[in-house]
């Protein structure tokens, strides 16, 4: 269903209530991210004509399609190949797709908090560097931190990875 059919819908089930609008409950009382105003058509008379608040906590349309990073997943070479063999843009989604997050500092480090770790990725020139954090959660008494060759599989890499400490 498009935002603009859901948009239809709160404003016929408004114009047939006969009761004021602020008496109603939200129609969808869970969303409250983005709020948009929608008038009536103009063929509805001047007084007639009401403001009705859509709210949504994204557009509709935006999950019919693709994003870029679906489309970068979708691109991500076999998961045998060596990691070598990935363009930077397959990588950074395949991180994302990790629940790693993307450092504002400095783009070549990211960050990821698991239950039982917390962990900071570094994408370096030869190699993948991954530092297990003692501040975060678990019993280490120092940072871990484990070097991979971009020469081993991504599947390698990120089992070595998600297994943690």
């Amino acid at each position: 269903m498009s935002a603009y059919s859901v948009a239809k819908l709160i404003i016929t089930d408004y114009l047939s209530s006969a009761t004021p609008a602020s008496a109603n409950p939200p129609k969808f009382p869970c969303f409250s991210l983005l709020q948009r105003s929608l008038s009536f058509p103009r063929s509805v008379s001047h007084s007639q004509r009401k403001i009705v608040t859509f709210v949504s906590s994204k557009s509709s349309e935006a999950e019919e399609l693709p994003t870029a990073e679906d489309e970068w997943l979708k691109r991500l070479p076999d998961k045998n190949k060596p990691l070598y063999s990935h363009s930077l843009p397959c990588i950074e989604a395949w991180l994302r797709s990790l629940g790693f997050c993307q450092s504002r500092e400095d783009r070549a480090v990211w960050l990821i908090e698991k239950p039982d770790w917390h962990a900071q990725l570094s994408l370096d020139v030869t190699d993948l560097y991954i530092r297990y954090l003692k501040s975060g959660p678990g019993n280490l008494e120092r940072d871990v931190e484990r070097r991979f060759s971009y020469a081993l599989s991504r599947e390698d890499i990120e089992n070595a990875i998600l297994g943690g400490p």
